[in-house]
């Protein structure tokens, strides 16, 4: 590989203003815990906690595993088993719904 083709990885400040997205992210998903225990806000607010988990999955992935600065195939292979982990789970949450539902 040539200098030329060398891809560029983030410097230590970008890894620091990261974390600090990161953490803000958290900060809003746990107000949006104390909220819902004040406010009831429905399945709004489990869709937007999976929502926001699957932002911080997506941002550790590609910044702090170096996904984004990898091959295209290893990105589309993580991406298809992400989509695939989510369909799964959606399945499973809905068939015990509606067990629950039947008792």
């Amino acid at each position: 590989m040539s200098s030329s083709e060398h891809i560029h990885h983030p410097s230590p400040a970008q890894y620091w203003k990261i974390a600090v997205v990161l953490a803000v992210l958290t900060a809003v998903e746990v107000a949006i815990y104390y909220i819902h225990r004040d406010f009831d806000l429905g399945n709004f607010n489990t869709v937007l906690l999976i929502g926001l988990a699957a932002l911080k999955f997506v941002i550790v992935i590609g910044w702090y595993m170096h996904l984004r600065f990898e091959n295209r195939m290893l990105s589309r292979f993580f991406t298809a088993g992400f989509i695939l982990a989510c369909a799964l789970y959606t399945i499973i949450l809905t068939a015990l719904g509606a067990i629950a539902l039947t008792r």
